[in-house]
């Protein structure tokens, strides 16, 4: 089994950065493949980048292609996501989820197994 713990998130001015971080409890941490998924106020969670245990890039939603950088540190048993230019438009609540070790369907809340308590990020314009 294992435990995620977010943390990170904040409130931020328009053009600014934040850097989440997941960290991953359990010696089968570096086993999954590691999401990060956001949900604003009366939307659907949406997927925002992946990371898989191999040297497969990783993914990104286009919404945040050229901003968001997630990287994993296998030795802390964390996953990063640095955001930058950070946009009202990316405030939501930010989860990370442990599932599948490569990217087939990152997206999908469905295939992962394990969630962490989410961290809020706001961004005022």
């Amino acid at each position: 089994q294992v435990q995620l713990v977010e943390s990170g998130g904040g409130s931020v001015q328009t053009g600014g950065s934040l850097r989440l971080a997941c960290a991953g409890s359990g010696s089968t941490f570096t086993n999954y493949g590691i999401a990060w998924f956001r949900q604003a106020p009366g939307k659907e969670r949406e997927g925002v980048s992946f990371i898989g245990t191999g040297d497969d890039s990783p993914y990104y939603a286009d919404s945040v292609k050229g901003r968001f950088t997630i990287s994993r540190d296998n030795v802390k048993n964390t996953v990063y996501l640095q955001m930058n230019i950070l946009k009202p438009e990316d405030s939501a609540i930010y989860y990370c989820a442990a599932g599948p070790r490569h990217g087939f369907s990152w997206s999908r809340p469905s295939v992962y197994t394990y969630w962490g308590q989410g961290t809020q990020v706001t961004v005022s314009s």
